[in-house]
């Protein structure tokens, strides 16, 4: 073989081992036009193109093209009157086409409606996504205390019961990667943050089958959640959790109960 062929080779082998933004196969300007979405964070309904163009480091001639195209399809609105760009509802069709296409949110969803229904409490589906949950589901009582958590809000999974359950089905290696990527800080007083604390909680979770945690994010929010398995795979595919506010708490007895229904359903759910 002479040396142009194999140098030719093994640009190619090196090539195919390319991953993430280094491969080939990644297209940047579908990173652009997701950046751009993603500026609008849900803390700015607005944003002007000076704004999105700091926001996203984009030039204000690549941001006006992507606003445009964006804007085109329908992804985008603008208020002509403030010169403002804002999220259209098209958007929402990202979501809508996720949940309806999942499986383990079909699945779920009955028994999350039934245990709120029995308990009068808020009642939560999340999966795990790097080192926060996201809620996939969620079905709200009249004793909510926070409102403004909806589908697709994320959390940190180090402080929420979801969160614990399902790090606690997780290899170390896996648990020690997410904890090293974590945000470890204190949100309320009552926040576990430290590494050797955290991961203890979790051999105790894993052991007795559910997790638990009390105003370790929001003050005044009391959790409780199970891990949902796929035993093929043995895999967390997520969480089912209720939540409750600590005016509505009964102590042990409640701790009690709430792990029983949590760690029955989500064994239904599972697969």
């Amino acid at each position: 073989m002479s040396e142009r062929m194999a140098t030719k080779k093994d640009t190619a082998r090196t090539g195919n081992e390319l991953t993430g933004a280094d491969s080939p196969l990644y297209v940047n300007s579908v990173e652009k036009a997701m950046k751009v979405l993603m500026a609008f964070d849900g803390q700015q309904r607005q944003l002007s193109l000076t704004q999105i163009a700091a926001l996203t480091g984009f030039d204000l001639s690549t941001t006006q093209r992507f606003t445009y195209t964006l804007m085109t399809l329908g992804y985008l609105s603008k208020d002509e009157a403030v010169r403002k760009y804002e999220l259209a509802p098209q958007v929402l069709n990202f979501a809508y086409h996720y949940l309806s296409s999942s499986d383990l949110v079909l699945r779920a969803t009955p028994y999350l409606q039934q245990l709120s229904r029995e308990t009068e409490e808020t009642t939560n589906l999340t999966i795990l996504d790097g080192t926060e949950i996201v809620f996939v589901q969620r079905i709200v009582s009249s004793n909510v205390l926070n409102p403004t958590v909806v589908t697709g809000t994320r959390l940190p999974a180090f402080c929420t019961a979801s969160g614990l359950a399902m790090m606690a089905a997780l290899d170390p290696h896996e648990v020690d990667d997410i904890l090293a990527r974590s945000d470890l800080r204190m949100y309320t007083p009552y926040t576990v943050a430290d590494k050797a604390a955290i991961k203890q909680r979790l051999i105790r979770f894993r052991e007795q089958g559910y997790a638990h945690s009390r105003e370790e994010y929001f003050l005044g929010d009391i959790s409780t959640a199970a891990v949902v398995m796929d035993h093929r795979r043995g895999r967390p595919v997520g969480a089912v959790n209720l939540a409750i506010v600590t005016a509505r708490w009964g102590g042990d007895a409640d701790e009690r109960r709430h792990a029983d229904l949590v760690m029955s359903a989500a064994r239904a759910i599972a697969n």
